[in-house]
């Protein structure tokens, strides 16, 4: 069974918590002991992402790590490398993210194999269309029990919803504001109305929310309104400021409870 439904269908009303990293940031070497941190520090499932020099949903600090990582050195096929090297000694879910140029770049079927070679159980693709996805992407990564994880924001119609829900498998992405990624320090009411119409829908898929979580307040919200939360810009935040994967989500608990 793909890693990402046995995380879902094990949970058992167990909320969940994602990070998201980018490769090759704040080192190229660090990849790996990045990843074998948070699986130790008790961390459900990691984004992995691969970094690009346009990436249109990133705000001003994954952007920054992507930079970074760039000027590291670090590529999809080095990316690659350093999961493989890994790959016996993680067992939660790995969930790539890039875009599509990089993607298209290294070819469909190549990134759908190596996925699965390096133990990644899937991948989101921010600018994927979805006219795309279903006559292209999803047989290719249905072949290699590869899940395409697919984004919502507060804009997607309630049709689009459904055909997202029906047509792929693993999660949904609920991005939390049709807006770059980014802290936040509350979701207002707007957010909580966002929430709770998704919740009405009683979709099959799991819903994980991403973008702003950063505090309590808004961890509590999205535990309160889906399987759980994702987090990226504060815990690269604090990765960058420490350099130390084991301090930086030390510092990110701390966070969360204020």
């Amino acid at each position: 069974m793909n890693k990402i439904n046995k995380l879902f269908l094990e949970s058992n009303d167990r909320k969940l918590l994602s990070l998201y990293f980018c490769a090759g940031c704040p080192t190229f070497a660090s990849t790996g002991d990045v990843i074998k941190t948070l699986q130790k520090r008790g961390i459900d499932m990691i984004e992995v992402g691969i970094p690009f020099s346009d990436p249109l949903a990133d705000g001003p600090v994954i952007q920054s790590a992507g930079t970074v990582a760039l000027k590291n050195g670090m590529t999809l096929k080095n990316l690659f490398s350093q999961l493989y090297a890994i790959r016996d000694e993680v067992d939660i879910p790995l969930v790539m993210m890039g875009y599509l140029n990089v993607i298209m770049h290294y070819g469909i079927e190549n990134f759908c194999k190596s996925c699965v070679e390096c133990g990644v159980s899937g991948a989101i693709i921010p600018d994927l269309p979805f006219n795309d996805y279903m006559g292209s992407v999803k047989p290719i990564a249905d072949k290699y029990d590869l899940r395409i994880i697919m984004m919502i924001t507060p804009e997607t119609s309630d049709e689009r919803i459904r055909f997202i829900d029906e047509h792929t498998d693993g999660f949904i992405y609920m991005v939390s504001s049709a807006s770059i990624t980014g802290a936040q320090s509350n979701f207002g009411e707007a957010k909580q109305e966002y929430f709770c119409r998704i919740n009405a829908m009683k979709l099959k898929n799991p819903r994980m929310i991403g973008f702003g979580i950063s505090n309590k307040q808004t961890l509590e919200s999205a535990m309160n309104n889906a399987t759980g939360a994702i987090i990226g810009s504060k815990f690269v935040t604090l990765l960058n400021e420490t350099n130390d994967p084991d301090k930086a989500i030390d510092y990110l608990y701390d966070a969360l409870k204020k």
